[in-house]
This record gives C-alpha cells, structure tokens and sequence, in this order.
C-alpha cells in the first residue's frame, strides 16, 4: 500500500478540511461496519498432478461517519488469513493451480464525500460499480477487493436522468500488495469513465465511454463506447425482460497496439412461478492477434465461474447460454434460499474453434440476520483450449453493522 499517492494525500487533507469545528453544533453520527467471510475453496485442473485446497477468513470492518448534514465518509479496512496447498499468486507455489485470495492487511477504503438532492461527489480510495460491471467493478467475489483511488461525480438534473464521471488515478488489484509480479498488486491509473443512464417505467436506456489509461502496462489502455438497454413487461401469466448492449473498443493513450474490436450481449429472460429462465449470447470480439478486455470488471461474474476467460484469447469469445434461478423453501431473516444453474458453450470469434463448455451451479442459504452460507461448484470441459477444470467453493459470511 503506497501513502505516497498524491489522491490519497488529497483525500487525507478533504476528511480534515471537511471536518466541522470545534464545538460547533452539527449533526454527527459514526455506524461501525463489518463484513467476515470464511470460505473453503478446491480447484482440480487437470494441468496440474495435485487438486489445491484453499481456507480463507476475510475480515472487512469500517467507520462510516457523517460529521455534518450532506457529508459522509468511510474509514475501512481488510485483512485475509489463510492455509491450504494452492498458488495464491504472491507465496511462489506454482505447482498447484491458482485461488487468488493471498493472506494480508490493507486499507480498502478511505474517501469522504458530499451528496445533494441532485448530485454527489467522492474522493479517495473507493468501491466502484458500474451497471452490471462488466467493464468497472470491484471483483467482489475474492477475498480481497479492487478498489479504486478515484475523484467521482454524479448527478441527477431530472428524476429519470443520472449521470457519472470517474477519474481513477489507480487501481488496487485482488492480488494484494504482496503478489509476485508487482503489475498485479495495483496499477497507476488515468481513466475517465463517463455514464448515462435514462429511466423510464421498467426500462432503462444508458450509454458509456470508458477511456482507461493503463500508465504501468501501456498495452491494458483502451478507450470503449457503448449503449445498454434493459427492461421488462408484464404479461399475463409472467415477466419478459431483456437485456441489449453494444459496444467499440478501441486502442487508446500510450497503447502501442492498434486494434478495434466489437462487442455484444443478448440476453432475453422469462419469469414465472418463481422461476427465471434467460439465454444469452455474449461476443468479446478478437483478430488472432490482440482481443477485447476488460481488465477493471468484475471478471468471476461473467463467462463462466471457472475464470478461464479472464483474460479473453487473442482470437475472441463467444459464450452462449442459458440459465434458470429461483427460491426455494420459507423464508428465514428475510429472504428465502436461492438457486441458480447455468449452461454455458464457449467459441471464438475469429475461426470458430471450440473452446469448450461449462456448467455452473450455486445454493445460497440465510441463516439468520446478516448470516447466510453459499455452496457453489463449476465443471469446465475444455475443446482445444486450457484444460478440465473443476471447482468447489463452501462459504459462510456474516456482515452487519451499529
């Protein structure tokens, strides 16, 4: 963790330029936050002889404050503990396949913002989600977030009108201060996000531009522009809703490659009984040579849990599939057991050569307030491209606030 980062600093000097005076009579208020998850986590890739075995504890605990009407902040922090035979990227063991959740302490978050009825504004180390984070998020699903030391607007000038800007100075990547490679413990960032998203009735109409400047790794920066529609309508009996979004990736800043890829995503879905039934066709375009990215995304959620398209191959993506989630059984604390299982067939774009296929499967079950546990599996059967990998996560996690 670097403290010589001048966002940073300015950030220090805002909580204290922000914070009222002495004795002044303003409204105060301090919520202590917190957020543990124990996970056991088995990954057997046949590209390796032994299967690896990951036990991790993360515990996320914070100070959310607000020291005058309109101000806010949060102080947070994260540490990981963790045993087990795997590669978690930053211990060396390169022999057993990877679980990208190494052991260590950091400050997640620390940024101070101010918010209006019309608009907002944060700065500092921050948590970043935008639309369904396929291009900026902050990778929730490992232990040790990606956060985002980050200058960021919004505003609303209708109620059916929102608008963002992001500057991102740099990013703090899941593989901690301690990786190996130091390119994957955090990047010096300078990337302008802008998005726009109109609402009306169950629909919603957004568009994007998403110039990101990598300053360490000049061959990461591109420059995407997109549109993403969504929405839903009733029928008789049932919910359709629909997913469309196109979008251009293009080289960008100091990129010293040249390329212009396309991208899409299909995604129609029926809701009945209980039950959600979609199918999807997304399309990450590729030459042969260089192929869309999206290194800033919440990459685990899309394509596949078995993260073999975390980096798209030079010759593209296409993942189609289908899917089904519901609940099951009575409601306890609020919320009632929820399952999802999903088919998923991979190809590229550029020749059509198989990449292979995958199922995915999750039960999440609450337990009491704040108190929930997930098993979840994924089973990829590799065609020309990696190699079989199966996987197996069982989850605890408890997360409250006061």
């Amino acid at each position: 963790m670097s403290y010589s980062n001048p966002l940073l600093a300015w950030c220090v000097l805002a909580l204290v330029a922000g914070a009222p005076p002495v004795g002044a009579a303003q409204p105060q208020s301090v919520a202590f936050e917190w957020d543990l998850r124990l996970r056991y986590e088995q990954v057997d890739d046949t590209a390796f002889a032994p299967a690896a075995g990951a036990r991790t504890a993360r515990l996320r605990a914070g100070l959310r404050f607000a020291p005058a009407s309109g101000w806010n902040g949060l102080l947070e922090a994260e540490g990981v503990a963790a045993s087990g035979a795997y590669n978690s990227g930053a211990n060396g063991r390169t022999t057993l396949p990877q679980v990208i959740d190494p052991p260590g302490i950091e400050l997640n978050q620390a940024w101070l913002g101010w918010r209006g009825t019309r608009g907002g504004i944060t700065l500092g180390r921050q948590r970043l989600l935008f639309d369904n984070q396929r291009w900026i998020g902050n990778s929730g699903w490992r232990q040790n977030e990606q956060t985002f030391d980050a200058l960021a607007l919004e505003a609303a000038p209708r109620k059916d009108l929102a608008l963002r800007y992001a500057f991102l100075d740099r990013v703090h990547r899941v593989n901690g201060d301690d990786a190996l490679d130091p390119r994957n413990r955090e990047r010096a960032l300078s990337s302008h996000l802008f998005n726009a998203a109109w609402k009306h009735g169950k629909q919603q109409l957004g568009g994007y531009g998403y110039l990101h400047e990598d300053r360490d790794v000049a061959s990461s920066s591109s420059a995407t522009w997109g549109l993403r529609w969504t929405g839903a309508h009733a029928l008789p009996a049932a919910t359709l809703g629909w997913t469309l979004e196109a979008a251009r990736q293009r080289d960008h800043a100091n990129n010293p490659q040249r390329f212009s890829h396309a991208y899409w995503l299909v995604e129609p879905s029926i809701a009945a009984g209980g039950i959600t039934a979609r199918a999807g066709w997304e399309h990450l375009g590729g030459n042969g040579v260089h192929a869309l990215q999206s290194p800033l995304a919440t990459l685990h959620a899309f394509n596949g849990w078995a993260d073999k398209f975390l980096v798209t191959p030079p010759a593209g993506l296409e993942d189609r599939y289908v899917g089904l989630a519901g609940n099951v059984g009575r409601e306890r604390a609020g919320a009632r057991p929820a399952w999802q299982v999903a088919w998923h067939d991979y190809r590229a774009d550029r020749g059509g050569a198989r990449y292979g296929r995958e199922w995915n499967a999750s039960l999440g079950l609450p337990l009491a307030k704040g108190l929930s546990a997930l098993l979840k599996i994924a089973d990829y059967r590799a065609a020309g491209f990696a190699r079989d990998t199966r996987k197996l996560w069982l989850q605890v996690e408890y997360k409250g606030s006061r």
